[in-house]
């Protein structure tokens, strides 16, 4: 049965350690979800201290902290700068943005996120966003959909993949969870099966939701909005958001091209923190298993 618990967040006291909070300072958490992470840094705050939680999901807001201290933002972290120019803020201490899924998407059947239930291919987490998995699924070529299951699903028989798809919708639209595993499951590896069945939902949300891109900007934006000696943290559960995360925090671009100067010195303009990223201790696995592919960055503007 889905669980009824929103979220559990992963690497919890080694993020607030990270951030190093001011108890005065001004901070955004731009994935609020269950708001774990973000009562954690409440607590370190004075009566001067303000918190900004981004969620562009409506269930979210539910979880909502009623304290003059916080400020709900009904939208998608891509457009974190705008938002903060709204709010008059010149600049913040720290930003943290968790890219993990929460509990209660996975385990809601009528988000679609999750092939443990049936339900509608939905994987919306904007629900107002006018495109679901199944419209990809119906509607893009045999060659934008394998090449969207080998980029952001890691898959390397995509095109297999592809082609089933694209033969068994032209039969009948794909329109349910039930009606994606009957058409993947001859392709998949039984020793493999939830391995390569999570790839192929993994793919899928990332396009519905353009996550990639979002995390792109976000970056790029977070940059401008941290005041010097301000920290980014960035908890990350795949391969493609973690390359991002690493080289803009090396380089401080997305490309992860060093700039030096006329000596030779580097010139980026965050300090990594994190020499490696921070993974979850054996204990907190235990506790919730979702934190072992989990992986936090830290870096610090110069």
């Amino acid at each position: 049965m889905p669980s009824e618990v929103y979220h559990i967040p992963a690497l919890l006291e080694e993020t607030i350690q990270g951030l190093d909070i001011k108890p005065d300072g001004i901070y955004v958490d731009v994935t609020f979800g269950g708001g774990g992470h973000s009562r954690a840094i409440m607590e370190s705050l004075s009566a001067s201290g303000h918190l900004y939680g981004f969620d562009q999901d409506a269930d979210a807001r539910r979880n909502a902290i009623d304290d003059s201290r916080f400020t709900f933002v009904y939208s998608n972290f891509k457009f974190l700068r705008n938002f903060m120019r709204y709010y008059g803020v010149d600049g913040v201490d720290g930003i943290l943005a968790d890219l993990g899924v929460s509990f209660h998407h996975f385990d809601d059947p009528d988000r679609g996120f999750s092939f443990r239930w049936e339900g509608p291919l939905d994987m919306r987490m904007n629900r107002n966003a006018p495109r679901t998995a199944a419209w990809y699924i119906n509607n893009w070529s045999e060659e934008q959909l394998a090449d969207a299951l080998y980029l952001y699903g890691e898959l390397k028989n995509s095109r297999r993949f592809a082609s089933a798809i694209v033969k068994a919708r032209n039969a009948a639209p794909i329109e349910t969870v039930e009606a994606l595993l009957a058409t993947v499951n001859p392709l998949i590896n039984p020793k493999k099966e939830k391995k390569e069945l999570a790839q192929v939902f993994q793919a899928l949300r990332i396009v519905v939701n353009g996550e990639i891109e979002a995390l792109s900007a976000f970056l790029d934006q977070a940059l401008t909005v941290l005041k010097p000696g301000g920290r980014l943290a960035v908890i990350t559960y795949h391969s493609l958001e973690d390359r991002l995360v690493k080289n803009f925090m090396r380089a401080g671009n997305l490309e992860g091209k060093i700039e030096q100067d006329f000596y030779g010195r580097r010139l980026s303009p965050l300090k990594l923190l994190t020499s490696k990223p921070i993974v979850a201790s054996e204990e907190e696995v235990e506790r919730n298993p979702r934190a072992r592919s989990a992986k936090l960055r830290i870096a610090e503007k110069i």
